[in-house]
């Protein structure tokens, strides 16, 4: 029977126009039995559903009572019932579909209460109505009416989805808002339909982004009811096939270097290609310098702009390839990775050279440079088995310094976590420093302990010689250092997240493993349900890449709005990489149905640039030791600060554009002019008596090996396995 003629049965089987719904747990239901009722309270709004049948006492499922008996009738209620309103309905639709031992029967069940689920008008299925993150479209339409209730309609082009949307509007149309916002995605994990194991998570992603929807709209509609001043919003950059557009002024500082200076793209090109120069990048780079770089890459393939992880290697292939110099844009830790990876692979010919004569420093890198971090290893390594797993983003003396102290290997936050499982799966009595960022370190233990409470066939999904016993064995032998942040990340606090729980909640979101713990909670949770990642800036990147690339092949029209939580400067290679997708649509129309937004999430106290010379009136500001001075930014407004930009780190912006091309210009270093600039092979020796540069280098060895055969090397066992009383490891 199609939806129409259910529609006008069940229409007559109540009095007046009213919305009713089937509880007989029979899937071959009859459509003229009455679950509930809906009736709209906003005439102007048709498709605002508002509930006014109250259940009758009921037989217990699974009786021979093939019906249940409900009042159909315009109900008030007391407070106290009102606010037991929602949980019981809850129960109720858990009761019913757990009820019924066939997932066969609870499809059916969904898709009959998707019949009965009035069609929204279209003037309500509409692209602000879309509901982000569902495979299918979804819209939804919400009001609060005279009496401060929330009213609610939904519709969907997939059946099932709209059995899901008419299950969440029968809970939750004509609930106080209050109510609304109580209701969590965990308390619909009890509505097990049953669906084929592959859509399944999908499915329950869809249940999860719907409600989301619902408690923003109703948060919205809540600060409009009680004259409070809306949220401004983060500024944004929008973009389409057809091109981009900036929102805010931030945004469009941003922009402005998306079509670089074709003058300069030629020049950087020319002299690259006549002294055979590399350039490797990281993705935090000025916006300027990656528009260039991003431009020159088309005419000299030579130039990559990745994370920390990849940047020596790719050094390696541009030597391989006949570059006689590599450029590094970054931190003086990457430099020293090239350098050291470059001379381990035999090209120490090959000149490395950095982008400033001055130091350019990583407040992660100085927190574990520091006495302070030495004394943590010392004293973890007084309990052998130890590992240390430290973060790339350090020094070379400090891997060296480390690996003396305690068996080390380097990670990245891609790799951080199957690091970590792997050391534990392969020495299980270890005992895991991990460190510098405490962020990072942090997080790691807090999802150590959300797999704690997983199954176990979870788990061996993550990592398949871990069970929930190890994994809670091994927690308590899992330590982090507690005095490191990255001064980027370190902004993404309360401020910024509880604008993005207020605004932003049925967005994207992505977060760097480094950002504190509201970021990462929250980032979680949205990932939990197929809207967020967290991980290292290539896992975001490919994020974001993954989503837009559904949504073209879904070929609808969609907005995608993602939520940065890491430096803007990887704003170049999104939009450079989401610019390709949307280029590629199957049909000339295809690409210009999709709209990709990305979100900057700024905070008041962030700054833009360094700059060596304080400016009038502004005073530098401290983070932990550091005194940071402040140059003015953007205009104030967006969350940004007038003495500063947002979520951009200083140090990384020290590699300008001049700086790049006096380097290359002055290439090959004939008259000495660059010594500063060049980075050399560390030439002193631990305490120990070997060379820092050959001890710092085996950690990053060491993690070279366990990303290719995802084992750490049987070397870096036996030194873990080996430790004497000395600090030091029984040779190899």
């Amino acid at each position: 029977m199609g939806s129409g003629a259910a529609m006008g049965m069940m229409r007559s089987a109540c009095p007046s126009p009213l919305f009713c719904f089937s509880s007989n747990p029979n899937p071959n239901f009859a459509p003229n039995i009455k679950l509930f009722s809906l009736r709209s309270h906003c005439p102007k709004r048709h498709s605002i559903l508002a509930p006014e049948c109250v259940r009758s006492q009921s037989p217990a499922f699974g009786s021979d009572e093939r019906t249940s008996s409900f009042m159909c009738s315009a109900a008030t209620f007391t407070p106290s019932e009102t606010s037991d309103l929602v949980p019981s309905k809850l129960q109720s639709l858990v009761s019913e579909f757990q009820s019924l031992s066939e997932p066969v029967d609870r499809v059916a069940r969904l898709l009959h209460y998707a019949a009965l689920l009035p069609k929204l008008p279209d003037s309500a299925r509409v692209d602000s109505n879309r509901v982000m993150g569902c495979t299918a479209q979804v819209w939804l339409d919400a009001a609060m009416d005279k009496d401060g209730k929330m009213r609610f309609g939904a519709d969907s082009d997939s059946e099932i989805t709209r059995g899901f949307c008419s299950c969440l509007i029968w809970m939750l149309d004509g609930a106080e808002p209050e109510e609304v916002l109580k209701l969590k995605t965990e308390d619909l994990a009890a509505l097990n339909v049953g669906l084929p194991r592959g859509s399944e998570r999908s499915r329950v992603n869809t249940w999860h982004n719907v409600l989301i929807s619902m408690q923003k709209r109703t948060k919205i509609l809540m600060a409009q009811r009680d004259g409070k001043a809306p949220f401004l919003p983060f500024p944004s950059l929008v973009i389409t096939a057809n091109g981009i557009h900036a929102k805010g002024s931030y945004a469009e500082a941003q922009a402005r270097y998306l079509f670089p200076d074709e003058l300069k793209v030629k020049e950087l090109i020319s002299v690259l290609k006549e002294k055979e120069i590399g350039i490797v990048a990281h993705f935090y780079m000025d916006p300027e310098v990656q528009g260039i770089l991003t431009a020159a890459q088309k005419q000299w393939p030579h130039i990559h702009i990745s994370d920390s992880l990849v940047m020596a290697d790719s050094a390696v292939k541009m030597a391989k390839a006949g570059c006689q110099f590599i450029a590094v844009l970054g931190v003086d830790f990457m430099s020293e990775n090239v350098r050291a990876i470059l001379d381990e692979a035999g090209f120490s010919e090959v000149g490395v050279y950095r982008m400033s004569n001055d130091r350019i420093g990583c407040s992660l890198a100085d927190a574990a440079s520091t006495p302070a971090y030495m004394n943590y290893l010392a004293e973890g390594s007084k309990s052998p088995p130890s590992l240390h797993v430290v973060y790339i983003n350090t020094s070379l003396e400090t891997k060296a310094y480390s690996h003396e102290l305690v068996p080390t290997i380097t990670c990245t936050s891609s790799n951080v976590v199957q690091t970590i499982l792997q050391a534990f799966a392969q020495v299980p009595d270890l005992y895991v420093l991990y460190g510098p960022d405490s962020y990072m370190g942090a997080n790691i233990k807090e999802l150590l302990q959300q797999m704690a409470v997983m199954t176990d066939e979870e788990i061996n999904e993550i990592h398949h010689e871990h069970n929930q016993k190890s994994i809670r064995s091994l927690l308590p032998r899992l330590h982090y250092y507690e005095d490191g942040t990255c001064i980027v990340h370190h902004l993404f606090g309360h401020e910024v997240v509880q604008k993005i729980h207020e605004m932003y909640s049925d967005a994207f979101l992505t977060a760097h493993l480094e950002v504190p713990g509201e970021m990462f909670s929250l980032a979680m949770e949205a990932k939990k349900r197929g809207m967020g990642v967290v991980g290292s800036t290539q896992n975001i990147l490919d994020f974001i890449k993954q989503r837009v690339q559904e949504a073209m092949d879904r070929d609808a029209k969609e907005h995608l709005q993602f939520v940065l939580g890491t430096e803007s400067g990887m704003v170049t290679s999104i939009v450079a990489a989401v610019r390709s997708l949307l280029g590629s649509g199957k049909t000339p129309t295809l690409e210009a149905k999709v709209s990709v937004e990305i979100v900057f999430p700024v905070s008041s106290d962030s700054m833009t640039k360094n700059s060596s010379i304080p400016s009038p009136g502004v005073s530098p500001v401290k983070i932990g030791e550091l005194m940071l001075p402040l140059v003015p930014g953007v205009a104030s407004g967006e969350g940004c600060s007038i003495h500063g930009g947002c979520a951009s780190c200083p140090y990384m912006k020290m590699n300008s554009l001049s700086s790049l091309l006096k380097v290359c210009h002055q290439l090959p270093d004939e008259e000495n002019t660059l010594s500063a600039f060049r980075a050399e092979r560390f030439k002193s020796h631990t305490p120990h008596g070997k060379s820092i540069a050959d001890v710092g280098c085996e950690p990053i060895l060491h993690m070279r090996h366990f990303q290719a055969t995802k084992r750490l090397p049987d070397k870096l066992v036996h030194q873990i396995l080996h430790y004497n009383s000395n600090g030091r490891s029984i040779p190899w």
